[in-house]
């Protein structure tokens, strides 16, 4: 798997020793991880790949995603995939970045490009939500396209959806 480009970003697929070294919270050889990196949220998403990895293999190219500067490498963030998608096609997003980045449009950037690789891989619906008071990750959302749908007591819930891969409507 390639690593995913965009104008100031570069989202390398997670491997397994990726996951291990984000799991453990112990960058590998020559990895520079910005301050805050990774979170409680980003270990438990490379421990679930992990377990994903263990139990059905690699769901390539449905992975976490390290999101590193393009300029430096250094690791900001991380977006993916909370796994393959279902039988109707649909799959969950998730996304973050350490608080010194954001504001910046980094988790716009990272997210169009997982939706693009969602879109040009067949997938039909792309999932994700946020907490009611994350007007941040609100605006990301619909900056990228995504649109709400539902909210309960605790989430906002946002979805896109497509006919088909991009170029084939």
């Amino acid at each position: 798997m390639t690593d995913l480009v965009t104008p100031r970003l570069l989202l390398r697929p997670m491997t397994v020793a990726d996951a291990e070294q984000v799991a453990a919270g112990r960058p590998g050889e020559g990895v520079r991880w910005a301050p805050g990196y990774p979170w409680p949220g980003e270990r438990g998403a490379a421990a679930r790949f992990l377990g994903a990895c263990a139990e059905s293999g690699d769901p390539s190219p449905y992975v976490p995603y390290g999101i590193r500067l393009r300029e430096d490498g250094l690791v900001i963030g991380g977006a993916g995939f909370h796994g393959a998608p279902d039988a109707r096609g649909h799959v969950t997003i998730g996304y973050g970045l350490v608080p010194s980045m954001r504001g910046r449009g980094y988790a716009s950037e990272a997210l169009r490009a997982l939706l693009r690789l969602a879109r040009d891989q067949g997938v039909a619906c792309v999932h994700g939500d946020t907490d009611l008071d994350n007007t941040g990750s609100q605006r990301v959302m619909s900056a990228a396209g995504m649109r709400l749908v539902k909210e309960d007591a605790r989430l906002k819930y946002y979805r896109i959806d497509w006919d088909g891969p991009a170029g084939q409507e």
